[in-house]
């Protein structure tokens, strides 16, 4: 076959097109499946839902099915990487790829290549963290947004750093307050589905985590605010004098407060560490546990997970 076995073809191709994340392994998976039925070359409109929105059969259903041939039962997205921003795109992308491989294709291998992918993507390794006791607690936390940061780069499309930040502070939120029922969501759900008002509600306030607020995040605190709540946006770096600058423009500057997330998380760490060195390690260590826990629980993607090391 010109240009190399199908496996190194499907290789080059994931990572020029950066099909690493669920949702891409998903759409690759159930366009593969498509192909078995259809044969090629593929008709990239017959691959759409009526409405011309989604990706035809792309679901958590289909997706399941098609990892349980190969004895895999973890879930590898909840939606089946149909709610993915960019499927549509990934799914025109890879029929094209394999429109354009030459000679007959056998697709068993290339399922099974994507079937490897999977199993590499289940055995990711976690985020590294450090307990460093030289180093300041909002150093230790900027340093694990950073490799977040690094990763989503690379990650074909997932929000690492979001889903890390709003993990995080979820973690923080539920340590500091044991008593309070923190309602947690997997990181790619919206704040619009079943009316909540923000990633976090605590009493009448509404807390919104982002790396990048816009101006749809303050549209959102002003619809807080005319429901008797009170917005808080939690972001890291220039994140806070851009939402800041946002909240002025709309004319809400002192109705919105903004909060840098390393600060918000250390603040609790070194209260609830009572300012001692032993105190820090005891109380992060905790935080990122039940960070763990919510990860474990409420995404599917394990390499979200954090390894404290001392």
């Amino acid at each position: 076959m010109p240009g190399g076995t199908v496996e190194k073809q499907l290789a080059e191709f994931a990572r020029r097109e950066g099909f690493y994340g669920k949702g891409p392994l998903s759409v690759a998976l159930v366009v593969t499946e498509h192909a078995r039925g259809a044969g090629l070359p593929l008709d990239p409109a017959a691959l759409l839902t009526e409405g011309g929105g989604q990706v035809a059969g792309l679901g958590r259903g289909a997706v399941q099915a098609i990892l349980a041939r190969h004895g895999i039962g973890t879930v590898l997205a909840a939606e089946g990487g149909r709610t993915s921003r960019g499927s549509l795109a990934n799914m025109r992308t890879y029929a094209a790829f394999l429109n354009a491989l030459a000679g007959p294709v056998d697709l068993d291998r290339v399922e099974d290549f994507w079937i490897e992918q999977v199993r590499s993507f289940f055995a990711g390794k976690p985020f590294r963290l450090r307990l460093d006791a030289s180093a300041g607690v909002r150093a230790v936390i900027a340093e694990l947004l950073d490799e977040a940061r690094k990763r989503q780069k690379s990650g074909g499309g997932v929000q690492y750093a979001g889903a890390v930040l709003q993990h995080l502070v979820g973690a923080k939120l539920q340590c500091a307050l044991p008593g309070e029922q923190v309602q947690h969501h997997g990181s790619s759900a919206a704040d619009s589905p079943g009316g909540r008002a923000g990633d976090f509600e605590i009493g009448d306030v509404a807390i919104h985590v982002t790396t990048a607020p816009g101006d749809g995040l303050i549209g959102r605190c002003r619809e807080n605010i005319q429901a008797g709540l009170r917005p808080v946006i939690i972001t890291v770096g220039d994140g806070t004098a851009v939402a800041t600058g946002l909240a002025r423009q709309a004319e809400l500057g002192g109705r919105i407060d903004v909060l840098d997330a390393e600060q918000f998380v250390a603040t609790n760490v070194y209260e609830l560490g009572r300012f001692t060195g032993e105190g820090r390690r005891t109380s992060l260590t905790e935080i990122i546990q039940r960070y763990n826990e919510i990860v474990e629980e409420h995404e599917t993607d394990p390499s979200l997970k954090i390894e404290v090391r001392p």
